[in-house]
């Protein structure tokens, strides 16, 4: 079987899991896909990133640089997402929304340099949501104790089952929302590839923009902004609200033109969590 883990412009580009080569242990055999490639590909880039930030921020300027800027602008940005939602317990949990928020934006925009992106695998996105789902479970007992158990049975008893089910139900809507997003990117961007290669010249750029960047960047922010904040939050008793933003009040600080960028940009991503939050 012909395999390949690049999705390059060819009459031949199909958006299937390929085996690579297969191995055994302990009597059972197992395969290397293209899942696996992409995922290694993805993670060998975001080492090399955190090797350069690291240094950047040990070597950090008054005045940044482009490379400090964007190092800033994304931590400045996940801080505030996570702040936003779980208030005084931001700090406890702002490393793993971090870093799952980085993998997946980066796997979902991996199509843009022709890998597989790998949460177009649901042996990806599942246990992405199982685990999520063990730590807002895990952390509703720890902080609620037998109250995590009795506000199944609210706001009556005859809603057990239903309540049940909707917790249930959290890492798989949670794992097939992201996969199929996806996958149907992917599966797109194929088939124009496939039928129109012959015009397939410099406009489907446009369609990855949408298919890889846009949707990538609106499913990574629905994981872990929308789900993962929010129903952790739900479960934690006393989140206090973050304390107001000093620069809300624009022209109180002067900043750093670099450090306006940054604020410019979280607005925006505050203008399209409203739009998120519409939608979903």
């Amino acid at each position: 079987m012909r395999a390949g883990f690049l999705l390059a412009a060819s009459g031949d580009v199909d958006f299937m899991i390929h085996g690579l080569f297969k191995y055994r242990l302990f009597g059972q055999e197992f395969w290397i896909t293209t899942t696996h490639v992409s995922i290694l590909v993805v993670m060998l880039v975001l080492f090399v990133f955190a090797l350069a930030a690291n240094r950047a921020m040990r070597h950090a300027q008054e005045v940044p640089g482009f490379f400090q800027n964007i190092v800033e602008m994304i931590v400045e940005m996940l801080d505030d997402m996570v702040e936003k939602s779980m208030g005084s317990y931001a700090k406890k949990y702002r490393n793993y929304i971090g870093s799952i928020f980085i993998f997946i934006f980066v796997s979902n925009i991996s199509g843009l340099f022709g890998l597989r992106p790998p949460t177009a695998d649901y042996g990806v996105t599942l246990p992405l949501g199982i685990i999520t789902f063990c730590i807002i479970q895990y952390n509703n007992v720890k902080y609620n104790k037998f109250g995590a158990f009795t506000d199944l049975f609210k706001p009556i008893p005859i809603l057990f089952p239903i309540n049940l089910i909707g917790e249930i139900a959290v890492p798989f809507s949670l794992s097939l929302r992201l996969f199929g997003n996806v996958l149907s990117g992917t599966v797109m961007m194929s088939l124009i590839y496939s039928l129109l290669s012959k015009f397939a010249v410099g406009w489907p750029g446009f369609l990855h923009i949408y298919f890889d960047l846009f949707s990538g960047a609106i499913q990574t922010y629905v994981f872990c902004g929308i789900y993962f904040t929010e129903n952790a939050a739900g479960k934690l008793k006393d989140v206090k609200a973050p304390e107001a933003d000093p620069f809300a009040a624009g022209g109180r600080h002067q900043l750093a033109t670099s450090r306006n960028h940054i604020l410019i940009f979280r607005r925006y991503i505050s203008w399209m969590e409203l739009q998120v939050r519409h939608w979903y």
